[in-house]
């Protein structure tokens, strides 16, 4: 059946990306795939009210609710209309055997009333609710812990500068959850008070979403090659994957900033299994031995792109440009040596990671991360983004930071084997993708073009007047 699905009104490219990742993680491979989506009639495209035919039964949708960050309920739809009495009609309508086994004198329910850019009083709540005696309810009322909810949603013209999408009309629903998310973990791993932090340390609600489309769960290895405090493994670790992390600086995952304060003190915080291993490896110059392949199950990662943090890899400048030949460490000083490092363009960055998950992740595997895009550029074109012939691109969801510039989080799917034919293609793409495309992904160009001053016929051209009340698209 159709389900009305009701969204939290944020993040609105990642809501229906998140739903799909999660119906393949419950209903199994191509059920993302078989996942529709209808619009309502006078609704926008960011309206938080959707409707989707899930490919199975109530229990997938409530699987996908509970686990879901982005839905805020899932409802078998009873009716909806644009007044009180049209969806009155529509609810009688409602075929009967689909509404009496939930209005039994066995069950117990409780009414919701519950709005969405507006604000309706407690009074007019009960109002409402009265009104709804024209549904033959036989059970008992139960505002704890009833056996059915019964929800009312309501959203209004509520004009179109408070920063919402805009409404075409008034419009209520009625509808039985049949799945509600659950929040409760946002308070819980908030970094705020997480024990081990960086200045690029991932939001847990971003996260919390990486994991989600890099399908974590028991059984799983996820991977992430620019580790940092750990946040994106905490997440994995959350939903019962297993872990492992790399970076390049040591002093993040020996030391961090002592024996009580370090990646390993944060899986302890929250009682959650420690990563199998945390390496120090530079993603330029991977670690793993010739003909070791294919034993990740998910890659989930953020890159280095040069705007608060840039990108590093092995050899300094020095030995990279060959004023000295390469050296080797002496024995005794090893324990406490920190390489030399150089600059790593995003450009170089983001091929070898499509080049380590194309070799390391299995097939069916997932590579999930973060790419910059100029809010100038066409970001909604496929083309911009990198490419390699293993992968399928099954999402791209942008996350808006600043009137110049946004991030893009990529899902891609393995789908073909790696062999060294692929790799030569793979090296094709690249070169390609870096002469036709982002020539500001090299190095310092983004940083420049993201905090540079911006003018248009000597005037900025970004004021406090040209950032629109909804940020939004309009259709």
């Amino acid at each position: 059946m159709w389900y009305l699905c009701v969204f939290f009104h944020r993040l609105l490219d990642y809501r229906r990306p998140e739903v799909e990742s999660l119906a393949e993680l419950f209903g199994g491979p191509g059920a993302g795939d078989a996942v529709e989506w209808r619009l309502l009639e006078n609704h926008h495209a960011d309206s938080p009210f959707h409707l989707v035919r899930l490919p199975g039964d109530e229990r997938l949708a409530a699987q996908i609710a509970n686990r879901s960050l982005l839905v805020k309920g899932i409802y078998e739809l009873w009716g909806h209309g644009a007044t009180y009495d049209e969806l009155e009609k529509a609810i009688r309508e409602y075929p009967d055997e689909r509404k009496l086994p939930y209005l039994t004198p066995e069950s117990s329910f409780k009414i919701v009333v519950d709005s969405f850019g507006k604000v309706i009083s407690f009074e007019e709540q009960n109002a409402i609710i009265k009104g709804f005696a024209y549904i033959p309810f036989e059970g008992r009322v139960n505002l704890k812990k009833p056996d059915h909810k019964f929800f009312v949603l309501e959203t209004d013209d509520y004009g179109s500068q408070n920063g919402l999408p805009p409404v075409a009309q008034k419009t209520v629903f009625f509808g039985r959850e049949v799945g509600a998310a659950d929040r409760h973990l946002l308070p819980t791993y908030q970094l705020k008070s997480r024990k081990y932090i960086g200045p690029t340390a991932m939001d847990c609600e971003m996260a919390f979403l990486m994991a989600n489309q890099g399908l974590a769960r028991p059984g799983k290895l996820v991977y992430d090659p620019f580790v940092g405090t750990g946040s994106i493994l905490v997440a994995a670790a959350h939903f019962g994957a297993m872990t492992m992390g790399a970076d390049i600086d040591i002093r993040v995952v020996r030391d961090g900033r002592g024996p009580d304060c370090n990646i390993w003190s944060n899986f302890e915080q929250y009682k959650l299994p420690e990563p199998l291993c945390v390496l120090r490896a530079d993603n330029n110059l991977p670690p793993w031995r010739p003909g070791l392949k294919e034993i990740f199950d998910a890659i989930i990662c953020d890159p280095p792109y040069g705007v608060r943090a840039g990108g590093r890899k092995s050899g300094g400048r020095k030995l990279l440009k060959g004023i000295i030949p390469p050296y080797t460490v002496p024995d005794e000083k090893r324990e406490n040596h920190i390489p030399s490092t150089a600059p790593y363009s995003l450009a170089e960055c983001v091929h070898d990671l499509l080049h380590l998950a194309a070799r390391m992740l299995v097939i069916g595997g997932r590579l999930v991360f973060f790419y910059p895009v100029l809010r100038d550029d066409d970001f909604t074109d496929v083309a911009k983004f990198p490419e390699h012939p293993c992968f399928k691109l099954v999402a791209s969801c942008e996350q808006i930071l600043s009137l110049r510039y946004s991030r893009v989080l990529l899902t891609m799917v393995k789908v073909e084997p790696y062999t060294e034919e692929i790799e030569k293609m793979g090296e094709e793409r690249h070169q390609e993708f870096r002469e036709n495309h982002q020539k500001w992904m090299e190095e310092g160009n983004l940083h420049s073009a993201v905090f540079s001053p911006s003018e248009q016929d000597g005037k900025p051209k970004f004021d406090k007047d040209s950032k629109p009340k909804y940020r939004g698209k309009y259709v």
